[in-house]
C-alpha cells in the first residue's frame, strides 16, 4: 500500500483508521475483517457526489469576471432605463 495515500468510505468520508486487503485484492476497513468493515476508495475511483463531499468546491466551475460596459462614443445616443418625467 501506498503510503499518504488518502482512504474514503462510499459516501465521501474520509478513513484514518486501520486497514486490511482482501483476497480480491479490494481494501477494507479494520486491521481484520469484521461486521463492521466497509470497502474503501481512493479519491479518484469516487463517484462525483462522494468527490465533492470529500473535497468541497471540486469540480466547480470557474467563473469568468464580468466585462464592463464599453462606454459610448462620442455624440452617441446612451441608452438608460430612467424614465423622462413631464412637469
Amino acid at each position: 500500500m501506498a503510503k499518504d495515500v488518502k482512504h474514503y468510505k462510499r459516501d465521501g468520508t474520509e478513513y484514518t483508521g486501520g486497514t486490511h486487503k482482501m483476497p480480491d485484492g479490494s481494501l477494507h476497513s479494520g486491521k481484520t475483517h469484521g461486521k463492521t468493515s466497509v470497502k474503501l476508495f481512493h479519491f479518484e475511483d469516487l463517484s462525483k457526489t462522494a468527490k465533492e463531499k470529500a473535497m468541497p468546491g471540486y469540480g466547480m466551475k470557474t467563473t469568468k469576471p464580468k466585462k464592463k460596459p464599453a462606454m459610448p462614443k462620442r455624440g452617441q445616443r446612451v441608452m438608460t432605463n430612467k424614465k423622462n418625467k413631464k412637469k
